[in-house]
C-alpha cells in the first residue's frame, strides 16, 4: 500500500499533530525521521523492516555506521542525521538536569543516566557533582574499567568533589551484563566512598546502577 493511500489520520505526521508523539509506534516515529521509503517499499514499511532487522529501535540507534549503512535505503547522510538527533537528545536531558533540582525528578535523572551509561561496553563510574541546592555543577565519568568491573578510588572521588566545590554527589555506574541488580561489591564501595566523603562534609545522595532497561536506586532501596 502506498503511504498516500492511507487515511490521513493514520499517517505518522498527521497522527503526531493530532494526538501527540506518545501515540505513535516505534515504526511510525522512525518513519517521520526517515521521511522517504525505497523503491517498492513505503516509508512505514521501511521503518518496520529496519526495527525488525535490528531487533528494536534502541539497537538500531546504537548500531555502528557500517551496520546502519548496510541496510538498503540507509546511507552515511542518514547515519549522521541519526547521531545528531541522539546527541541533541542527550544534551537536552543534561541541560534540563543541570538547570533543575536533581532530586525533584528522579525519573528524569534515571532517564539521563541511562542514556549516558546503558550502551557502554565497559563498566564506567559516573558522578553528578551537586551544589547545596542539589543543582548539578558538573558530571563526568571518573573511572572506566573492563567489562566486569571498574576500579574506584575514594581519594580521587574526594579530590574531584573538592575541586568542583560540591556539597553532595550522585553516583552511577553501568552493568554491561544488562542486569541492574547491585552487587555486594557495589554496596561496599558505596559505603567506603560515603565514609571518605563524610570527612570533608560531602554527602552521597544516591547511587544508581544502570542495566538494560532498568535503573536501580540505592536510596529507593533504603541503602543510603
Amino acid at each position: 500500500m502506498l503511504l498516500k493511500s492511507l487515511p490521513k489520520e493514520s499517517m505518522p505526521r498527521e497522527k503526531l499533530l493530532a494526538r501527540g508523539p506518545e501515540s505513535l509506534s516505534d515504526a511510525e516515529l522512525l518513519a517521520i525521521f526517515l521521511r522517504t521509503g525505497t523503491q517498492g517499499m513505503n516509508v512505514l514499511e521501511l521503518a518496520d523492516q529496519l526495527i525488525n532487522d535490528f531487533g528494536s529501535l534502541r539497537k538500531l540507534f546504537s548500531a555502528s555506521e557500517e551496520e546502519f549503512c548496510f541496510h538498503k535505503g540507509m546511507g552515511q547522510a542518514k547515519y549522521v542525521q541519526l547521531q545528531a538527533v541522539l546527541e541533541m537528545t542527550q544534551r537536552y536531558l543534561a541541560e534540563t538536569l543541570t538547570r533543575g533540582d536533581a532530586l525533584t525528578s528522579p525519573s528524569h535523572t534515571k532517564l539521563y543516566l541511562s542514556s549516558v551509561l546503558r550502551d557502554r561496553q565497559r563498566e564506567a563510574f559516573y558522578i553528578l557533582f551537586l551544589d547545596n541546592q542539589n543543582r548539578v555543577i558538573k558530571d563526568e565519568v571518573l573511572f572506566e574499567g573492563t567489562i566486569d568491573a571498574a576500579s574506584v578510588y575514594p581519594r580521587e572521588v574526594v579530590k574531584r568533589a573538592l575541586y568542583h566545590n560540591a556539597a553532595s554527589l550522585i553516583l552511577a555506574h553501568n552493568h554491561p551484563s544488562g542486569v541492574a541488580e547491585p552487587s555486594n561489591a557495589d554496596r561496599r564501595i558505596t559505603r567506603r566512598l560515603s565514609d571518605a566523603l563524610e570527612l570533608v562534609d560531602i554527602q552521597i545522595l544516591d547511587h544508581f546502577v544502570v542495566g538494560d532497561g532498568e535503573v536501580v536506586s540505592f536510596a529507593e532501596r533504603g541503602w543510603i
